[in-house]
């Protein structure tokens, strides 16, 4: 068995923007809640290798695990990997951009599966990811279009 993501947002932002606030890895801990800090532990060509540690879990226990993602700008999406799989047997995920006139449509497919002896199934997994997706996009959403108000020239007044 395995299990399957598929979430999307659209962002009232310009593509250079979502693009570039999504792919700064070190500034990931400010743009999404549940991390709480991002190691770069190597970069080579386009392809950054990294550790996320999250905040800790309601019973205080702090994930940690090292991926891989490679951003094509050209194409609009980015691949990734986790590396130290944890309790999953693999996890890979693509994210995609795509101009719209109503903003950018972000999308996240994450395909995966979890180990025989993982604490939860991959259904269990399916809807947390599901949850946490739309929370995580949400959030980014919100301060991506914030930032974009805060750059947009301030109306030129005329007498």
């Amino acid at each position: 068995m395995s299990g399957h993501t598929d979430n999307s947002i659209t962002i009232d932002a310009p593509l250079d923007l979502v693009w570039n606030i999504t792919n700064d890895l070190e500034n990931w801990p400010s743009l999404f809640s549940e991390y709480a800090s991002v190691e770069v532990l190597s970069r080579e060509g386009d392809t950054t290798t990294f550790r996320l540690t999250m905040h800790p879990d309601e019973s205080g226990k702090v994930w940690s695990w090292v991926s891989e993602r490679t951003p094509d700008r050209e194409r609009r999406t980015v691949t990734a990997r986790r590396v130290e799989t944890g309790p999953f047997a693999h996890m890979n995920i693509r994210w995609e951009y795509e101009e719209t006139p109503a903003g950018v449509h972000m999308r996240w497919v994450q395909d995966f599966a979890m180990k025989p002896d993982a604490p939860v199934d991959d259904d269990w997994m399916t809807a947390n990811i599901n949850r946490n997706s739309r929370t995580q996009m949400a959030l980014i959403r919100d301060r991506i279009e914030q930032a974009a108000r805060e750059r947009r020239p301030a109306p030129v007044l005329s007498d």
